[in-house]
């Protein structure tokens, strides 16, 4: 079914309060916005009797094609196209970061900066106490609810935003809300500072690999690395072995996006397989923003490099851009992102 009113809200921070006793805490912030007032409520924990710490990721330095777009927007929501190439946030097809290094954190332990409430307001009130800082808060808009005043800030009319975080992969109970490029998230900017802090946040109920159609969860059983067999007769190599989906096996580690020289330009993608056995990338792809692909074929050796020629049916644009790499299931297995500033300097490599 997905969200109902899916975008973005561009404005500033002028106050936020932590929930702590809340059958469903929130971390709330007020928000000011084209002389619009609205609340955005930020999970802090979710309703599971087990597993209802969430899980978060929060990048200090967020360099995307997205930082480049989102200056340019209007103050106030809007409303987001769920579909690649545009704002929509998604966790595992936008290559906003890597999914496998979010943690866990309980939303109220005693003490300073040790929980989920704590981490957020770090970000909440820098923004605050700066006047130049815009917050852009992703998710599901609720309102503009007449005559009914917000119930934690007291404006009226009760206006805002919630979400924010992953809406994709959820268990049966929350299926409902599943979608593809319609994850919630806080991308904080500094204008003074030229910097860019972005947080994400998922249940620990949320597959990491979803139908891209639907969003709906694909579960995946982790599967062993194959154990050597005993090696034929000299001289004749074993065939490289065959390795299930598994997120980080191979990564890509860099790019030439802008190569030198006039049409054609030929880019290139360099992959590194980190395990201890060669893969077979038969029906692997690598995908561009616009997830045009290019089938690979071939294979990778234990701890080797291979680069990639992309083809014409690829594209790695000038003005920043993604690339996904994906197993022969179409399962994600890595991706990144580059900025048009990363590739502003024709034929050097950005590195990942």
């Amino acid at each position: 079914m997905a969200l109902k009113t899916y975008g973005v809200l561009k404005g500033r921070p002028l106050a936020a309060v932590p929930e702590f006793e809340a059958e469903s805490p929130h971390y709330q912030v007020h928000m000011l916005a084209a002389n619009v007032h609205y609340r955005i409520a930020i999970n802090v924990k979710s309703n599971s009797d087990t597993n209802s710490e969430l899980q978060y990721f929060v990048d200090s330095d967020f360099q995307h094609p997205l930082t480049q777009q989102l200056p340019n927007m209007s103050e106030g929501f809007t409303k987001l196209s769920s579909s690649t190439g545009g704002l929509a946030l998604d966790f595992i097809r936008g290559n906003l970061f890597d999914l496998p290094q979010m943690r866990t954190l309980p939303f109220n332990v005693p003490g300073p900066d040790n929980d989920l409430n704590e981490l957020i307001d770090a970000q909440i009130q820098r923004a605050i106490q700066d006047p130049n800082a815009v917050i852009y808060a992703f998710g599901e808009r609720w309102g503009p609810e007449a005559n009914k005043p917000d119930k934690v800030f007291k404006f009226n009319p009760g206006n805002g935003i919630h979400d924010i975080h992953m809406n994709q992969g959820n268990d049966k109970s929350h299926a409902g809300d599943d979608g593809v490029w319609q994850d919630g998230g806080l991308v904080i900017h500094f204008p003074t500072a030229n910097r860019w802090i972005a947080v994400f946040l998922k249940f620990q109920s949320q597959a990491i690999h979803t139908d891209d159609r639907t969003g709906h969860r694909i579960d995946t059983v982790p599967v062993p690395l194959p154990q050597p067999e005993p090696q034929p007769q000299p001289g004749t190599p074993p065939p490289p072995e065959v390795v299930p989906a598994r997120d980080g096996v191979i990564r890509i580690i860099a790019a030439l996006v802008n190569p030198e020289g006039g049409d054609p330009e030929i880019e290139t993608v360099i992959l590194l397989n980190t395990s201890p056995q060669a893969i077979d990338l038969k029906g692997w792809a690598l995908l561009d923003r616009m997830k045009h692909n290019q089938v690979l074929s071939g294979s990778i050796g234990a701890g080797d490099t291979l680069m990639i020629k992309l083809s014409r049916m690829v594209q790695l644009g000038n003005k920043g851009g993604l690339i996904t790499l994906v197993d022969a299931q179409g399962l994600k297995v890595d991706g990144v992102s580059y900025t048009q500033e990363q590739a502003a300097n024709e034929g050097w490599t950005v590195v990942f």
